[in-house]
């Protein structure tokens, strides 16, 4: 029955052996789609709700995350009375402190879209904090129509203030300078997390642990890149990790200022047919992503305007997409400046291996 309250979307366990038997002779058995999901024993789909059982093992435990509409019923009516064999919907503070407890998280923006920025944010919670964030309606920006990420991120930038948030943001040109120099998206990623967490970490120097949301195989390749604050604080690193409520506000906040650049960009390449202001006309809006055809669309039309340069300020050049739009112009990486010459790992591998 519907009563109005928001239902929780996200829910993270850490489940002992037992429980994991348990629990994959449900995913197995059960009448749910098997998923694959990098760096999982197990993943379903169910009745609009998935669940992963993460492979990790720390300390004799493995991460089980359920998201979805209706997570909170294969929680309720699965997974408490057969797997946790107790009541827990309702008694996180209780059962999981640290989740509500003083502490940070760093989540990224942008990563896969063609057009503008990079933003990372490194955002802080407490107690107080992390009620605030929930009644702001904070949870993985993945979740969220843009409208309410735009909304959102800007009531939790008002809500934490200056001291309580920390922004690395790359624009296209200067993302292509370290790109060129870097090669590498990962190490690439680790600075920016790095550079974020020293930022929050001197504002805040109280806090002794930071949450990210690990996008690398190996943990190595951020702790590498943590300056002196970091190197002090308990960095914890798994996957979705946005069902914490810091990584939650961080994912929310990056995706917000990701997408007022994009409307920046967006209001450019309408030419002036966008004198509204408001960013919720269409004529702002840029296709999201790489793969979306109308994503080339625009840059090929953007390219035959004002020349290949172009792009050097509105995109990430070392996606494939770039050799695509410059060939459809009767262009070349040739064409741009040398760190527009610089591929992604997978097309240099391509190259090496012809």
């Amino acid at each position: 029955m519907d009563d109005g309250v928001p239902r929780k979307t996200s829910f993270t366990y850490e489940l002992t052996n037992d429980q994991q038997e348990v629990l994959l002779g449900i995913m197995v058995n059960g009448n749910y789609r098997k998923r694959e999901v990098p760096y999982s024993l197990w993943s379903i789909e169910g009745d609009h709700f998935n669940a992963t059982l993460y492979s990790k093992e720390k300390h004799g435990k493995r991460k089980l995350c359920v998201q979805g509409s209706k997570a909170e019923d294969f929680v309720l009516f699965v997974l408490e009375p057969n797997v946790l064999g107790a009541a827990t919907l309702g008694y996180e503070k209780e059962l999981s402190p640290e989740l509500f407890s003083a502490h940070a998280g760093s989540d990224e923006s942008g990563k896969g879209d063609y057009f503008g920025p990079l933003v990372v944010c490194c955002a802080y919670t407490d107690e107080r904090l992390s009620d605030e964030m929930v009644k702001l309606g904070a949870r993985d920006c993945k979740q969220m129509s843009d409208k309410s990420v735009l909304a959102v991120g800007s009531k939790l930038r008002a809500l934490l203030g200056p001291s309580g948030y920390s922004i690395v943001k790359l624009g296209p040109a200067a993302y292509n300078r370290l790109y060129a120099k870097i090669r590498n998206i990962n190490r690439l990623l680790a600075w920016a997390h790095g550079t974020a967490i020293e930022g929050l970490l001197e504002k805040r120097p109280g806090c002794k642990r930071v949450v990210v949301d690990q996008f690398a195989p190996s943990e190595a390749v951020i702790t590498r890149s943590l300056k002196t604050r970091g190197k002090a604080a308990e960095i914890d690193q798994h996957h979705k990790a946005e069902s914490d409520i810091a990584v939650a506000a961080a994912s929310v906040i990056a995706r917000e200022l990701f997408l007022r650049d994009m409307l920046k960009i967006g209001e450019e390449v309408a030419g002036g047919a966008a004198e509204t202001g408001k960013p919720d006309d269409p004529a702002f809006h840029l296709p999201l992503g790489s793969s979306d055809p109308r994503v080339r669309a625009v840059a090929e039309d953007m390219v035959r305007k004002n020349g290949p340069v172009w792009l050097m300020n509105h995109c990430k050049a070392h996606f494939q997409t770039t050799d695509k739009v410059l060939a459809a112009c009767g262009a070349s990486r040739e064409d741009l400046p040398p760190e527009g010459r610089v591929t992604s790992a997978a097309k240099r591998e391509e190259k090496g291996n012809t």
